[in-house]
């Protein structure tokens, strides 16, 4: 049975940029635990749902949208959870 990851020692950075529906059983498995940022839907502006930060809290993915100058009210924060449970 595998087990959850330690947010704390994920490697994150491979995480941005790819769409959070599209990412595979190894990576969710790799990454389960890591809080991850992605923009809220709107019908303005119809985001493609990518990982745009990626921490081992919520606030570590809030304090890297803030620094790269965006708007983390316009982001959901949610915990990547495994593919599927054994």
């Amino acid at each position: 049975m595998k087990t959850v990851t330690d947010p704390s020692t994920a490697s994150t950075a491979a995480l941005l940029g790819k769409p959070i529906d599209g990412l595979t059983a190894a990576e969710r498995w790799k990454n389960a635990g890591v809080w991850v940022a992605i923009e809220l839907y709107t019908p303005q502006s119809m985001p493609l749902r990518q990982i745009a930060a990626a921490g081992a809290s919520a606030e570590e993915c809030l304090a890297e949208l803030s620094g790269r100058g965006l708007d983390p009210t316009r982001f959901e924060f949610v915990p990547l959870g495994q593919p599927y449970q054994p």
